[in-house]
């Protein structure tokens, strides 16, 4: 059974949902979440640090990691940047936030609810600019040398001068009646801006003058309504090495050769939070919850993880020999790159960790900001 998506959705009629008992959140017939069993740990998953920077809200608030130092924000207002758990600077941006941080280690990025840019000094934490674009912002901003793409919930990207905030550019696409309500960001390189879009596209858009570089289908919509046709790319897409992979809901997982735009491989898939790619694997947490290692070249499955169904499962990370998930009772779950087995399990906090789990370090630490705002930084030995 697929987790619900109700609070995902966007443009969407209660009404024409309400005869949908499987994706109501408050329907008594929802199963309840898996319960752990005991795992026999063969490695230590350690504190290293951890802080507090407050509650997300109704939100979803991503930190970000610039070489040692962690940068995170809240519902609040509150940004700040930590390094070995300390507060190098914590400032109040004044009014509500919805939406992560995004930094180049220059600038620190976050916008408020009332869809206010809000750049600041990435040293001190003092204010550089503060522009209006006039849209809800759930996706934290991507922060390249010159510029800052900003991602709307309505899929425009609109990018700003890294200087002063001023706009450069706004690119807007057609986007379907129903949509999932997505906190994916955009990946900057070589000059682009790459995004996911509904309907399952990936869309690279220059940096220089935001026109459409290129546009790749990792799935098609299918289905007789709507909320059968639901078909979009779940999460950031991910660049590794020269394979640009991506996940939708209700549609496929593919690879593509980001050098010319061929498909290396695809394969029928569903997931709502997305995918990691290492030099080896493909990692996604599909929508029964269950994460599944694929082999990189071909897509085939490699192992599965089925013990975690239900609990609402992270994107997952993968670093080192690991990749790291976290769940809705905010549990830190290890497994083992090669094969999918558990190899350990540490607790966060009790909220749940709704926000992608982010590298550090040199390869063997992650950091989980969960939804009451407190942010571990974890390694494993």
């Amino acid at each position: 059974m697929k987790r619900s998506i109700l609070p995902l959705l966007v443009a969407a009629s209660l009404t024409a949902l309400a005869g949908c008992s499987s994706l109501n959140p408050f329907s008594s017939s929802e199963p309840k979440p898996a319960p752990l069993t005991d795992i026999k740990p063969t490695a230590e998953l350690r504190t290293v640090w951890q802080a507090k920077i407050g509650a997300s809200g109704p939100y979803v608030f991503q930190p970000v990691v610039v070489g040692e130092d962690v940068y995170a924000a809240a519902y609040d207002g509150s940004v700040a940047r930590f390094a070995d758990g300390r507060a190098v600077w914590k400032v109040s941006a004044a009014k509500q936030l919805s939406a992560g941080v995004g930094s180049n280690g220059r600038l620190v990025v976050v916008v408020t609810t009332g869809g206010e840019v809000v750049a600041l000094d990435a040293a001190t934490g003092a204010e550089h600019w503060r522009v209006p674009v006039g849209a809800e912002v759930l996706a934290p901003p991507a922060v390249g040398d010159t510029m800052v793409i900003v991602r709307a919930s309505d899929s425009r990207l609109i990018a700003l001068d890294a200087s002063n905030g001023a706009r450069r550019w706004v690119f807007q696409r057609a986007t379907p009646p129903l949509s999932l309500r997505s906190y994916a960001g955009v990946l900057l390189d070589s000059g682009a801006a790459i995004a996911g879009y509904p309907g399952g596209k990936l869309v690279a858009v220059s940096l220089a003058n935001g026109s459409q570089l290129w546009e790749l289908t990792v799935a098609t919509p299918k289905g007789s309504t709507e909320l059968e046709r639901i078909a979009d790319i779940s999460g950031t897409p991910v660049l590794s090495r020269k394979d640009l992979c991506a996940v939708t809901y209700q549609g496929r997982a593919a690879c593509f050769d980001a050098s010319n735009g061929n498909a290396l491989w695809s394969r029928d898939f569903s997931s709502s939070v997305g995918l990691d790619r290492d030099s080896r694997y493909v990692v996604v947490t599909d929508d029964n919850d269950v994460v599944q290692g694929l082999d990189g070249t071909s897509g085939a499955t490699v192992w599965k993880q089925e013990a975690l169904k239900r609990r609402a499962v992270s994107r997952p990370v993968l670093f080192g020999n690991f990749v790291a998930v976290g769940d809705l009772q905010g549990y830190v779950h290890i497994l083992d790159r090669d094969s999918g087995a558990f190899v350990a399990r540490s607790r966060a906090d009790s909220s749940p960790i709704l926000a992608d789990l982010r590298r550090f370090g040199r390869g063997d630490g992650i950091v989980v900001q969960s939804r009451d705002g407190d942010v571990h930084v974890f390694e494993v030995r």
